[in-house]
C-alpha cells in the first residue's frame, strides 16, 4: 500500500509541475481538464487560460507546436485532456502582411497544424474547439455593406485578398470533414486590456483608417461563451461576433471619448489602403442568427463597445 501511495504522490507531482497553466481544482467539485494551444504566449490563448482558472478547472499550456503530429500525439496520451482549444495559429506581426512574405509558413501553422490537431484529437475521441475567423468574405452584391444582411455559416467564402484568408478558408472547409471540432470564427477581436493586438489600439495607432462597418468579437462577451460551448460538447462552424456591426469611426470616436479627448484621425479609400498594403482586408458583416439561438442574450457590438470603454477608461483613471 504504502509502495502505490508513493506512486501516486510522485505522479500528483509531475502533472503540477508539468506546467505554469495548472489551476487548482479547490472549489470546483467536477474539475475538467483543458489543454489549450495558444496558451502560453498567445493573447487569446492567454484570456482562455486565465478563464479556466477562474473557473478552478485544469489548465495545460501546450508545449507542443501545431506543425509536430508526433509531440501533439505524445502530449495527448500523457495529459489526456477532456477538452481542447486551439487558439494558435500565425496572423503575422505586426499584421497579416507578413504573411504574404511567408506563405510557406503560413500554409504550414494555418492549415498542416491545426489540422494535424483536430485529427489526432479525432483518433483519440477529443473535443476540439478551434478559434478560426470571418475574415473570408466581403460585402458583395447580396449581401451590401449597411443592409444589415450577413454572412452566413453555410455561405461560400467569397475573399482571397491575402495568402492568410486563403489558409482560413481551406481550413474552415476541412474542418466540416471532422465531427469532434467546434470552430469559431472570430473578427477584428476587442477586449477592454488595450493590449497590442486588440483592434482598438490598432487602428489608434494608424495614420488613417478607412471607414467601413464590420461584425467585430468583443472578448469580454464572448470568451466565456466559447468555453460554455466546449464544455457542452457542441460542434461544427459558428459566426462567433457580437450582433450587428461597427464603424471604424465610431470606434476611434469612442476612443476620444473615453480615452483620449485630444485624439484625432484621418480617413482613405479602401483603395488608397490597398495601394500601400501587400494584402486586401476583408470587411464584413456575420450572421450570427445561429450563434444566438444558443445564447440570446450576446449584447449588440453597439452597447458592448460604450462597456468596453467605461473598463478602459476606469483602467486609465487607475493609472
Amino acid at each position: 500500500m504504502g509502495y502505490l501511495w508513493r506512486s501516486f504522490f510522485k505522479i500528483f507531482i509531475v502533472l503540477f509541475v508539468f506546467s505554469t497553466c495548472h489551476a487548482s481544482d479547490t472549489d470546483n467539485t467536477n474539475p475538467k481538464t483543458f489543454l489549450v494551444f495558444g496558451g502560453k504566449t498567445g493573447w487569446i490563448g492567454q484570456k482562455l487560460v486565465a478563464l479556466l482558472q477562474e473557473q478552478n478547472q485544469i489548465v495545460f499550456c501546450a508545449e507542443s507546436r501545431l506543425e509536430n503530429r508526433e509531440e501533439i500525439e505524445r502530449e495527448i496520451v500523457k495529459i489526456q485532456p477532456d477538452f481542447i482549444i486551439n487558439a494558435a495559429g500565425v496572423t503575422g506581426r505586426p499584421n497579416v502582411d507578413w504573411c504574404e512574405d511567408n506563405k510557406q509558413a503560413t500554409i504550414r501553422a494555418n492549415i498542416l497544424g491545426a489540422l494535424n490537431l483536430a485529427d489526432v484529437a479525432y483518433l483519440h475521441n477529443i473535443h476540439v474547439t478551434n478559434f478560426g475567423t470571418g475574415c473570408i468574405y466581403q460585402y458583395d452584391s447580396t449581401h451590401p455593406m449597411g443592409s444589415g444582411i450577413g454572412f452566413k455559416e453555410e455561405d461560400a467564402p467569397n475573399f482571397e485578398g491575402s495568402i492568410y484568408s486563403k489558409t482560413k478558408i481551406f481550413l474552415d472547409k476541412m474542418l466540416l470533414v471532422y465531427p469532434n471540432v467546434l470552430n469559431l470564427r472570430l473578427r477584428m477581436p476587442i477586449s477592454s486590456d488595450l493590449h497590442p493586438r486588440n483592434f482598438i489600439t490598432k487602428i489608434s495607432r494608424y495614420q488613417k483608417v478607412v471607414n467601413i462597418p464590420n461584425s467585430m468579437t468583443v472578448l469580454d462577451d464572448l470568451l466565456p461563451i466559447a468555453i460554455e460551448m466546449t464544455e457542452m460538447g457542441v460542434k461544427g462552424t459558428y459566426n462567433f461576433t457580437n450582433p450587428g456591426t461597427i464603424s471604424h469611426n465610431e470606434i476611434l470616436a469612442l476612443y476620444k471619448q473615453y480615452v483620449d479627448p485630444q485624439f484625432v484621425w484621418q480617413n482613405f479609400t479602401v483603395e488608397e489602403q490597398n495601394a500601400i498594403l501587400k494584402a486586401q482586408r476583408s470587411n464584413n458583416e456575420l450572421d450570427v442568427t445561429k450563434l444566438l439561438q444558443l445564447f440570446p442574450d450576446i449584447p449588440h457590438i453597439q452597447d458592448s463597445m460604450h462597456n468596453v470603454f467605461k473598463k478602459i477608461q476606469l483602467g486609465h483613471v487607475g493609472n
